[in-house]
């Protein structure tokens, strides 16, 4: 168990989900972002993961860190995501090897490698194939952590997620759907693995539908729980022909 994790971004939807359910499997968190967070039970930090004093600072004492702060955005241009997710990246992974912390658990996405097929239980270390300068920007951060990972011994997951939400908001959803719930027993896994070196794991719930091969998770001790399936009464079919049936990114493959 490290003696202190750091979440980066830990204001976004991700970062609250684990703020509030990563506590429950004994981790103490350091929560960074730039939005002020206050009056929470976690110590928090206010600042930019591009600020390398404000890096230094949040880094002190941790031992592991969840980076998930960026631009989650498909349609982002390249020079806004340049500084967040380029910029941002390379300095958390920079800060962390200087702190002495020996895990990295990095937010990719399911867009690193958008413009793969659609396949059966495709393996999670598929090759990149981006759909989105946004999806370039997180194949950089997963080439980042494996060089980390070799070059300096660190222990790197990069969690390729899918449709984090509180349930699955479209049809697509029920094969990527990551709840809640599953996004903290991901987490904890990727923090507490004894065997992890680098691995890219998809970032997606037990769903019924998967398109995506859970056995990277599952051999860092990720057991997920929730199926998306439950929800599918509420949802239509999708075309096999329809681009977010026909492609790993979705629909954005023809933006």
């Amino acid at each position: 168990m490290a003696k202190r994790v750091l979440v980066t971004g830990a204001a976004g939807r991700i970062g609250r989900c684990l703020a509030e359910g990563l506590p429950a499997y004994g981790h103490a968190l350091r929560l960074l972002d730039r939005v002020p967070i206050e009056g929470g039970p976690h110590e928090a930090v206010a600042g930019d993961v591009t600020d390398p004093a404000v890096l230094a600072r949040a880094m002190e004492g941790v031992g592991a860190v969840v980076h998930l702060a960026g631009i989650p955005s498909t349609s982002a241009s390249h020079e806004d995501l340049l500084t967040a997710n380029i910029e941002g990246t390379y300095r958390v992974f920079e800060a962390a090897r200087l702190a002495g912390a020996e895990r990295v658990v990095y937010a990719s996405s399911n867009h690193a490698v958008g413009f793969t097929p659609r396949a059966d239980l495709l393996p999670a270390d598929t090759p990149v194939a981006p759909d989105s300068h946004y999806g370039v920007s997180k194949a950089y951060g997963e080439a980042l952590g494996r060089y980390y990972a070799d070059r300096y011994g660190m222990r790197v997951a990069s969690l390729r997620i899918g449709t984090f939400a509180p349930r699955p908001p479209l049809p697509r959803a029920l094969s990527t759907w990551l709840s809640p719930a599953d996004a903290v027993r991901l987490v904890h896994a990727c923090l507490t693995a004894p065997d992890l070196t680098y691995a890219a794991v998809w970032g997606v719930s037990a769903n019924t539908r998967n398109w995506w091969d859970l056995s990277a998770g599952r051999a860092l001790g990720y057991e997920p729980r929730d199926d998306a399936e439950a929800y599918a009464g509420e949802l239509p079919e999708l075309d096999p022909g329809d681009p977010e049936y026909a492609w790993v990114g979705g629909r954005v493959v023809e933006s």
